[in-house]
């Protein structure tokens, strides 16, 4: 395997307040390529802030990250968009989906900003659709969807762009212990059959007990990295 994100000695400080705020502290980090990672820690310890700065939407204060041998520290936001589409899928907490596309369209989307033509389009989004098991919602839109489905949706959607990682942010936490069990299993199954690499903001016992890697922040700071 090969190292796919490489953070160094990265920090992150918010001054929203008089006291600045230490989210990240001199951390470092490296994830290769087909992990299967949980991110995992209290309230406030600074999963999603590294989540954030490993996918580009947020820059650290100091430090330096690199994705596939290129540094995106320096990136300007323009070139940090086209980046991001090309290498990186994300799923939220919130799904964010388009309500006024449908599921297929919403997969489709991404593949539309790539500029990819609309066969292509159709057939890989009927093919992800497939493979999380919501093929037959293709025609559905959002607000018709269960949470769980509109979550399956989101993770076809990050796959799309055929990315190096995804990067899911609490991504079973509106869900019910059933469709969390289920896109849990869904994933699980993709990273082995396709190799994807996930890494995983969590409070979520189950994912954790899923995961291959536990990475345990406190403080910004690891406190324990442990591979199973």
């Amino acid at each position: 395997m090969s190292t796919i994100i490489k953070a160094t000695n990265v920090s992150k400080v918010y001054h929203r307040t008089t006291v600045p705020v230490h989210a990240l502290n001199n951390l470092t980090l490296s994830i290769e390529e087909g992990e299967f990672t949980a991110i995992v820690g209290p309230s406030g310890c600074g999963k999603t802030t590294l989540l954030n700065i490993l996918g580009g939407l947020d820059h650290p204060t100091s430090g330096k990250v690199e994705v596939a041998g290129t540094d995106i520290t320096e990136m300007k936001d323009s070139d940090l968009i086209d980046f991001r589409l090309k290498n990186i899928g994300f799923v939220f907490q919130a799904y964010n989906l388009i309500p006024v596309l449908t599921a297929l369209e919403n997969v489709e989307f991404i593949m539309l900003l790539q500029k990819e033509n609309k066969k292509v389009r159709h057939q890989r989004a009927m093919e992800l659709l497939t493979q999380m098991d919501i093929a037959d919602k293709a025609k559905n839109k959002p607000s018709q969807l269960s949470g769980g489905q509109q979550q399956r949706v989101a993770v076809a959607r990050a796959l799309a762009s055929k990315p190096r990682f995804i990067l899911a942010d609490e991504p079973t936490a509106n869900l019910d212990s059933s469709s969390t069990s289920n896109l849990l299993d869904l994933m699980a199954r993709m990273n082995k059959d396709q190799k994807a690499t996930f890494i995983f903001s969590t409070h979520d016992q189950r994912v954790m007990d899923k995961a291959r890697r536990i990475v345990t922040l406190e403080d910004g700071t690891i406190v324990s990295d442990t591979t199973r």
